[in-house]
């Protein structure tokens, strides 16, 4: 298979997953677990066939515009702590990228430009950058998860959801020499700045400079499109910055987080957002967070 770094100098777009878990929980269909979310749904038949048909819905937009997808496996929070305090399978981030490809080999002719991305999360709240680990901590605590994801044969690791740039450092440092490629993905407020107050610029140039093999690029998710301020970033930044998965809502995260409806503003909007991100910096990977559904990801293929 090409490498991560091929496929992105050779594709203007590569589409990304919207909301999984959160298409889950307000489901009903099945019910998460309470420290693991998502990830031992893979275990059980009715969700396996929960989180089958919310990825193929995804899958068959970028498959009929041949567009090459990227989807990451339901592991969130599936770090050494919560499994081992769970008493679920061990295995579970290695039998996690297993269904994934048994849904890429599920689509033949297109498994070929999908690509498996191992999902691993903060420590503890991501709207509470108070909370992040130091560097050190952080390496130590997701060096697990990290090492089960690489075994288990992912394209890339994606650290996502990381309001403390401390944190994102420390598994930096772990991911760097774990031989798989990776990206680390921040949360931002409407400012453009991580939710520590860093500026993402200062961020990405401490955790190149900090580690031998440095991330494939950088991430923004689980913030709106607009709170980037494009406009306003340095140049600089679109050199590194590769991917955005937006949420569907421009509210702050105060007033998304427990809430009991859905949240999200016009589609058009978020789209073209997102497009912009695109079409003017380059941004190469987009894709949907908290609030996003199949209407938003295939706004941004048909358009």
């Amino acid at each position: 298979m090409e490498t991560m770094k091929k496929v992105l100098q050779e594709n203007k777009l590569i589409l990304k997953e919207g909301a999984v878990i959160e298409r889950l929980r307000r489901s009903n269909a099945v019910t998460l677990h309470p420290t693991l979310g998502n990830a031992p749904l893979i275990y059980e038949e009715c969700g396996r066939q929960a989180l089958r048909d919310i990825y193929n819905s995804y899958i068959v937009i970028a498959e009929k515009a041949d567009i090459p997808f990227l989807m990451c496996t339901p592991t969130w929070r599936a770090d050494y702590a919560r499994v081992s305090e769970s008493g679920i399978d061990t295995n579970i981030n290695r039998d996690a990228v297993m269904f994934l490809k048994e849904i890429r080999k599920s689509h033949t002719g297109f498994s070929r430009t999908m690509y498996i991305g191992g999902l691993i999360g903060c420590k503890n709240d991501c709207y509470k950058p108070e909370q992040g680990l130091s560097v050190t901590e952080s390496a130590s605590y997701h060096s697990w998860q990290i090492q089960q994801l690489a075994k288990g044969g992912v394209d890339l690791i994606i650290a996502e959801t990381l309001p403390n740039s401390n944190e994102a450092l420390g598994m930096a440092t772990c991911l760097a020499s774990a031989g798989v490629p990776y990206i680390i993905s921040f949360v931002i407020a409407r400012n453009g700045l991580i939710l520590d107050g860093t500026k993402l610029i200062d961020a990405i140039h401490t955790i190149d400079e900090g580690v031998d093999n440095q991330p494939l690029g950088y991430s923004i998710n689980c913030s709106h499109p607009s709170f980037l301020c494009p406009e306003k970033q340095p140049p600089g930044l679109f050199t590194r910055l590769i991917a955005y998965s937006g949420n569907a809502s421009s509210l702050d995260h105060c007033e998304l987080d427990g809430s009991d409806q859905l949240k999200a503003d016009n589609v058009q909007d978020w789209g073209e957002q997102m497009l912009n991100l695109n079409r003017t910096y380059g941004v190469t990977i987009l894709g949907g967070c908290c609030g996003t559904g199949v209407e938003h990801i295939r706004y941004l293929v048909e358009n």
